[in-house]
C-alpha cells in the first residue's frame, strides 16, 4: 500500500478547534500559521487542557473555534459570538467565560508548538485502538497536523530519526507524542466516545502519534504520497 496523506488540519490558535485544509504552505516552524496564536494569561500560561510549567488548564477555550481567511486573517468563533484574532472584545470575552485575565496573541520569545513542528498519525494506529479498546480515537482529539492512509499500525513510530517526504516536502521523524487528559475532552467537533487516556498509559506508554520537524519547505497536499529513508 503506497501511505498518502488523507488530510490535513491547522490550529491557528493553540488549544482552539481547527481547520481542514485541502494544502497549506510549510515553513520551517511547521504549518504556516499553525499554532500561531495562543491565549496567554498574565504570567505567560498557555489556556491548554492541563497544568505544567507552560499551561494552565481553562477548559472554556475548547468551546471556541479559529480560522483563516484567503487574506490571513484569524477569524475565532464561540458561543458568545465571532472576532479577530486580537480584537480587545476577544479578550474581554475570554477573560470573562475563564475567569483570569488572558489575551489572545501571536508567537513571540516562546514557541506555541511543543516539542515537535509538525504532528502526524496513521489510518492503521487509529483503526487499531477503535478495535482494540472500542474506542472511537477521532484524529481531533490528538490535534494532529497530518493524516496518513497506512495498513501498519504504529508504521510511524518507526520513522523517529528517519526523513519523511511528503510530496515537496521533507520531514524528519523525532519523538512519539505524549498524550494527557486532552485526548478525553469534547473538542474541535470531536466528541469523546470512550477514554482513551487509561489504555493508553496501560498499553502504549502514554503515547500516540508522532512530532516531526521540517528538513525541507514546500507546499503539503492532500493526496501526496510518503517515502521513508534512514
Amino acid at each position: 500500500m503506497q501511505i498518502k496523506v488523507v488530510s490535513l488540519r491547522r490550529y491557528p490558535v493553540k488549544s482552539m478547534g481547527g481547520e481542514a485544509l485541502d494544502s497549506v504552505a510549510l515553513d520551517p516552524r511547521g504549518l504556516a500559521g499553525d499554532r500561531w496564536f495562543a491565549v496567554e494569561d498574565e504570567d505567560g500560561h498557555f489556556a491548554s487542557g492541563k497544568n505544567s510549567r507552560r499551561f494552565r488548564r481553562r477548559d472554556p477555550v475548547f468551546s471556541y473555534s479559529a480560522g483563516t481567511a484567503t487574506s490571513g486573517e484569524v477569524t475565532v468563533t464561540g458561543p458568545g459570538g465571532e472576532w479577530q484574532a486580537m480584537d480587545p472584545a476577544l479578550d474581554d470575552e475570554l477573560t470573562a467565560v475563564m475567569g483570569v485575565g488572558v489575551r489572545v496573541r501571536p508567537e513571540a520569545d516562546v514557541s506555541h508548538q511543543d516539542s515537535g513542528s509538525v504532528s502526524l498519525v496513521g489510518t492503521a494506529t487509529l483503526a487499531w485502538c477503535a478495535e482494540r479498546w472500542n474506542i472511537d480515537p477521532d484524529p481531533r482529539r490528538l490535534r494532529v497536523n497530518i493524516l496518513l492512509a497506512t495498513d501498519e499500525p504504529f508504521i510511524e513510530e518507526q520513522w523517529v530519526g528517519q526523513e519523511i517526504t511528503i510530496g515537496d516536502i521533507v520531514l524528519r521523524g523525532v519523538r512519539r507524542i505524549p498524550r494527557c487528559r486532552m485526548v478525553d475532552i469534547d473538542q474541535d467537533g470531536a466528541r469523546v466516545e470512550g477514554r482513551l487516556l487509561k489504555p493508553l498509559t496501560q498499553e502504549r506508554d502514554m503515547c500516540l502519534a508522532v512530532y516531526a520537524d521540517v528538513v525541507r519547505t514546500g507546499v503539503l497536499r492532500v493526496g501526496d504520497e510518503v517515502s521513508v529513508s534512514a
